[in-house]
């Protein structure tokens, strides 16, 4: 299994995007299901969209570079929330103003840290808030194939919060094959939403984000945020929380091996991506 080294300077030439409920439930925990009620998916449980996160040299706030291997942000922000996630780091094909090929080379820990407030703006404006409103691991692991028998089917996240010394979990360890949609399944669709989404409800039109991406490196799309746990249903970060997220062979590592290496013993997870991240 080969490890790669992320290099945030180079993450400065990619676009970021995220996908919008791509777990079950998820929309509904995070208060957002009514404003993406006017989103018709072709299947019930499909994802409904995607919103751009960083747009390098955009004319707006999405031009922030806002990812951090180490902290979050606060900025006095009162509803922040953990969104424990499979970062994907993409090559890709444009040609003709379309995006043709989708191609996931590296995959690894990603914290897609979103601001609940509910104001009826776009969804990316709740993504991005500058420096350190994003987590990345520090080593992502090389894609072998991105199908069913590929080795990222046996990866699960895991996410927790530790609070004035006490540990607790964040999100519901999930199995990356429980998305929604993952696999060819997820890059087909996304090669259709960057072609083809329209401004609807919280979501933008996309073309327009990458109608200049032959100029920069690739894409670096956070694949959905998994359900919460009671406790991250109900508590939103403050500054000195530590944050967690795990994405690792769970045929491979025991959730114990995780449990063991938060509390600093010295455990080797070589087949892993984690995040480790203080607010700030």
């Amino acid at each position: 299994m080969n490890r790669h080294n992320i290099k945030l300077d180079e993450l400065k030439d990619y676009l970021g995007f995220g996908v919008a409920g791509n777990f079950a439930n998820h929309l509904g925990e995070a208060g957002e299901a009514d404003e993406f009620s006017v989103i018709k998916t072709d299947e019930k449980d499909a994802p409904k969209g995607l919103f751009p996160f960083y747009i390098p040299n955009h004319d707006s706030f999405l031009s922030q570079f806002p990812i951090c291997t180490d902290e979050i942000t606060h900025n006095d922000i009162e509803h922040l929330q953990v969104e424990a996630e499979v970062g994907l780091i993409c090559d890709f094909v444009y040609e003709n103003d379309k995006l043709v090929d989708l191609k996931p080379k590296y995959f690894g820990a990603f914290n897609d840290c979103s601001n609940r407030i509910q104001d009826g703006n776009k969804l990316s404006t709740k993504k991005n808030w500058g420096k350190g409103s994003k987590g990345i691991a520090h080593d992502f692991i090389e894609i072998d194939s991105f199908e069913e028998d590929g080795i990222l089917n046996k990866f699960h996240i895991a996410s927790f919060i530790r609070r004035d010394g006490i540990l607790r979990d964040y999100g519901t360890v999930s199995a990356v094959r429980s998305y929604s949609y993952f696999f060819n399944q997820l890059k087909t669709w996304m090669i259709d939403k960057f072609n083809t989404q329209e401004d609807l409800g919280p979501l933008e039109e996309l073309p327009p984000f990458i109608k200049d991406i032959n100029k920069h490196k690739g894409l670096l799309i956070a694949a959905g945020a998994t359900a919460y746990t009671e406790f991250g249903k109900h508590h939103f970060l403050e500054r000195g929380d530590e944050i967690f997220i795990y994405v690792y062979n769970a045929h491979f590592h025991s959730f114990e091996d995780i449990m063991q290496d938060m509390a600093g013993s010295d455990v080797f997870l070589s087949q892993c991506s984690k995040l480790h991240q203080i607010v700030k």
